[in-house]
């Protein structure tokens, strides 16, 4: 199995080739950056590129949105993010385009080396390895998305302004209507994104943060 590796952590990217290399693996390469795993991806054509999701210059999202232009340049080499963040904007685009030769799982949820090793060969060979909390966040995202697009566009600058603190009264003056169009508002918000009445739950901030999220 011809292995790159996509790390901005020199000692985890020499431990993870060190790992590799003693288990018969071929390491190709060894990188730091988003544009070195494309250059590296594309000078080797391994079977399997493992990948961090945040690199320099920023350390925000510049690995994993390599491996999504890894994707669309080579297809047919596996991609197993390998990373302490669940980015489910980008892991869902990962997986849409298919989920073979796929493969995501979370650094610290890792207990042993030969299920990590496991998860590379398996993805190197078409297959899918996917941590049980990253299919978990990306469906949570998915019904968020989903229950804010059921939200009418006056819903949603309603739920923005209570997002920012305002009450039903600085609301319904930011939208010159009146306070009972927004209570109803706010109650069509709460139904919408599936809030029923609760004695525990405030059904205010859990709105918002279903907003935010």
């Amino acid at each position: 199995m011809k292995v790159v590796i996509a790390e901005d952590s020199a000692v985890l990217r020499d431990g993870l080739s060190l790992l590799l290399t003693t288990r018969g693996h071929a390491v190709a390469a060894t990188v730091d950056t988003g544009p070195a795993l494309e250059d590296a991806v594309a000078e080797h054509r391994p079977d399997i590129a493992v990948v961090d999701v945040r690199m320099p210059p920023t350390f925000t999202d510049e690995g994993i949105r390599a491996a999504l232009a890894v994707r669309r340049s080579a297809p047919s080499v596996g991609l197993l993010v390998f990373s302490q963040h669940i980015e489910t904007r980008y892991a869902a685009e990962l997986l849409s385009g298919g989920t073979r030769g796929v493969g995501y799982l979370l650094k610290d949820r890792v207990a042993d080396t030969r299920d990590f090793l496991a998860a590379c060969e398996q993805v190197a060979a078409g297959g899918t390895v996917l941590d049980p909390e990253v299919v978990t966040q990306i469906l949570g995202a998915s019904r968020r998305a989903t229950d804010l697009a059921a939200l009418t566009a006056r819903e949603r600058e309603v739920l923005g302004l209570m997002a920012e603190g305002r009450t039903n009264t600085a609301i319904a003056k930011a939208l010159f209507v009146s306070d009972g169009s927004v209570e109803k508002h706010i109650s069509s918000i709460f139904t919408k994104l599936g809030l029923p009445p609760s004695d525990t739950d405030h059904r205010r901030v859990l709105a918002v943060l279903r907003y935010l999220a």
